[in-house]
């Protein structure tokens, strides 16, 4: 493993010489943790790695004060012969969250990471440890995928023994996780109990952020830090890297750029002022680096994945009729980069994960739509003319082996898309696999729009509305890909890993 090798006289001088607290600025009261040595910095919420390619990986975490995050990796569990890589001065203005980006990971190896953070004083954290896979190009692939965490007033239940589904990911061992957006319920909050139409009581943890919609700084980040409370999470994220999407529940709901909210709960109704700040608090409190969320991902010969934000950049909601084909969820640039991306790739499967699903209709309210779809089986409109022209360029150029992820709906469904079927016939057959929630309300099942010809093969949704995680109906998929054979089986399970449905696709 390429790292540079510090001993632990020359990390402790370099903490050391981080200057006093005055040169710093000290802890804040608040996060100074009850029967631990005042000196000694504490790792408030576990550690997580993400952005895990080409034998490099970013590893998070977060003190209780300022200091100097230290990681020591090595191929061993034992971490005999580990390197030790110096990280950032975590402090205040990054809420004291940081990320460090470890190379040189051997690929084909489970690599083990140990995190310590050095204060004033050389006072050091206990420390918290990790580990990954690092896939190679003899290894079968695998990931897990699922979205909308924590909503519609479910929050950390005890009872239940917290948000499971995390375990049961855990438990499946896939190479990374993908969150297909919805982290966060920001526009959510919770109160401590909850009673169900049937008598019985769900009970909440509940933090004061979690009390209210989020709106400053400070509430946004403690949406973030409200998953990593629950022991689930944190022993998944601790063994599985991840890639993030977002969505509107980071923010609020439906939103778009421009907007001005009409909701009395918000006292800043400008949702681009809200949603800068939700942006700083996920690349603060997620280990993925900062920049666009949109990006591909390659782990090697056979996936690409494509990552999207079909938020950022989308129009206003409205009866999405028009006709103008440069408009969308996309913008410009971000098409550009997936037509070329697509053209360029020579990877086996190309994994398009979508964080508003593409056949789907999705209102909001009464006379808009919030995704891709319609409700008009006809001829492209709106943002569908977006996702045909991208469908017909890949179309055009043979490409193979495409395959759509997503979540937000809340149930686990999957889509068959077929030009014989379509309004529009330009386009190669493909997959979209839906999954979610963990541990949010469940819905569904939605209409389908039949432009690009989907059919719904598998759905598993609840027989009401907004049906809590008591009742099951939560789901995480998993993709499998063989090395020998290159094909991709999918499976899509339930709150406790249970197979539901599963289906393989042959080598395109």
């Amino acid at each position: 493993m390429a790292a540079q090798n510090w001993s632990r006289r020359g990390l402790l001088g370099a903490a050391a010489a981080l200057g006093t607290t005055a040169a710093l600025g000290g802890p804040p009261a608040a996060a100074r943790t009850p029967g631990i040595r005042r000196d000694r910095p504490v790792l408030t919420h576990g550690v997580q790695a993400g952005d895990a390619y080409d034998g490099a990986v970013s590893v998070w975490t977060r003190s209780d004060r300022v200091g100097r995050m230290l990681v020591e990796v090595s191929d061993r569990p034992d971490l005999r012969r580990a390197h030790t890589v110096l990280g950032p001065v975590l402090g205040p203005g990054t809420d004291f969250t940081g990320r460090t980006r470890l190379r040189g990971l051997r690929a084909g190896r489970r690599a083990y990471y140990r995190v310590r953070v050095v204060g004033e004083h050389r006072a050091e954290s206990a420390p918290l440890t990790g580990s990954l896979s690092v896939p190679g190009t003899r290894d079968d692939l695998s990931f897990v995928w699922t979205g909308d965490i924590a909503g519609q007033g479910w929050g950390i239940n005890p009872d239940l023994g917290g948000m499971r589904i995390f375990e049961a990911m855990r438990r499946v061992r896939p190479d990374f996780y993908l969150c297909s957006g919805d982290t966060v319920y920001a526009d959510g909050p919770l109160a401590e109990s909850v009673t169900l139409p049937d008598g019985r009581a769900w009970r909440n943890v509940v933090t004061p952020e979690k009390s209210k919609v989020a709106e400053t700084l400070a509430e946004y980040r403690g949406q973030f830090a409200y998953n990593l409370l629950d022991a689930n999470v944190r022993r998944f994220f601790a063994e599985v890297p991840q890639l993030n999407q977002w969505d509107d529940h980071e923010v609020t709901n439906n939103w778009y750029p421009g907007e001005i909210l009409d909701d009395a709960r918000y006292t800043e109704k400008r949702v681009d002022v809200l949603a800068a700040r939700s942006r700083q608090a996920f690349y603060e409190w997620t280990p993925i680096a900062p920049g666009p969320v949109y990006k591909k991902v390659s782990y090697g010969p056979l996936l690409d994945v494509f990552v999207l934000d079909m938020r950022t950049y989308k129009d206003p909601n409205d009866g999405n009729v028009y006709a103008d084909p440069r408009c969308g969820l996309l913008g410009e640039t971000q098409r550009r980069w997936l037509t070329d991306g697509l053209r360029r790739s020579t990877a086996t499967w190309k994994v398009i994960a979508n964080d508003l699903p593409i056949g789907l209709v999705v209102p909001d309210g009464p006379a808009a739509q919030e995704g891709v779809a319609q409700g008009d089986d006809g001829a492209p409109l709106g943002r569908e003319t977006e996702f045909a022209g991208i469908l017909r360029d890949a179309h055009r150029h043979g490409v193979t082996g495409i395959v759509f992820v997503t979540a937000d709906v809340h149930y686990t469904a999957a889509h068959h898309y077929d030009p014989a079927r379509a309004a529009v016939g330009d386009f190669t057959p493909f997959w979209e696999f839906v999954s979610g929630p963990a541990n949010a309300g469940a819905f569904g099942p939605n209409a389908l729009d039949g432009t690009f010809g989907p059919t719904a093969v598998f759905v598993h949704a609840p027989p009401v509305a907004n049906t809590s995680p008591l009742d099951g109906f939560q789901h995480f998929g998993e993709v499998r890909i063989d090395r020998r054979s290159k094909e991709l089986t999918v499976n899509l399970r339930d709150l406790d890993g249970a197979v539901l449905w599963t289906t393989t696709l042959p080598c395109p």
